[in-house]
């Protein structure tokens, strides 16, 4: 939902803007086949009843069809995302992370894919034109896995504890799937911020590094 809104902000202002996608697990700990369903599993993290945890999706679940999502957590599965990570790694490396995230992410919230699985992965990097066989070779050696280890890092090394977390020329910060409109305002402020203003006009003298103008009388 993060993802989209700031794509949705991005299309409302006209200055180019490159994005990045980085890896973070928010449980490294856990299995690849896991037998509990989303809502047993928050239940059991936040110590919270079956009913309160389907209450909170539900919230969740109507934010991201207003966002244009479809999320099926009645039906999703639970699974480590290491694998996907360093899928989407192996995609950067040939021009497609950012299809490679989108298909991963509707495989996982809409479709409820298992994307923990290599095959199903290896189907995955097919749909975005990435060659099969490669990703499957890619998926059964470490191929990859520094890559992931090295975005762990730097997050680690810039305090990110969650996700969606949004650091915007490595100085400015936003966290949390905020509204497109709060997108809309940071990003116009840090372009303004970023942007020099000529005030003296062309009277001034005025130095680059191989010759000065001296302003005529």
């Amino acid at each position: 939902m993060g993802k989209r809104r700031l794509e949705d902000a991005i299309k409302q202002i006209d200055h180019p803007i490159e994005v990045t996608y980085r890896c973070f697990e928010l449980d490294p700990t856990i299995g690849r086949d896991i037998k509990e369903n989303m809502y047993e599993a928050l239940a059991k993290k936040y110590g919270m009843s079956i009913a309160q945890a389907k209450a909170n999706t539900a919230n969740m679940v109507k934010m991201g069809k207003e966002a244009g999502l479809d999320y099926q957590m009645d039906t999703l599965i639970l699974t480590n995302t290491f694998d996907a990570h360093r899928l989407t790694m192996f995609a950067k490396k040939h021009g497609k992370m950012h299809e490679m995230t989108e298909r991963i992410l509707r495989a996982y919230f809409t479709e409820s894919r298992h994307i923990g699985d290599h095959e199903t992965l290896t189907e995955l990097a097919g749909d975005v034109g990435l060659d099969r066989e490669a990703a499957a070779r890619m998926l059964a050696s470490d191929e990859m896995a520094d890559a992931v280890r090295g975005d762990e890092q730097a997050a680690q090394a810039y305090r990110v504890t969650g996700v969606p977390f949004y650091l915007i020329n490595k100085k400015y910060a936003l966290t949390g799937a905020q509204p497109t409109e709060v997108f809309v305002q940071a990003l116009q402020k840090i372009i303004a911020e970023d942007e020099i203003t000529i005030l003296n006009g062309q009277d001034g003298g005025f130095c680059d590094g191989d010759d000065c103008e001296i302003p005529k009388k």
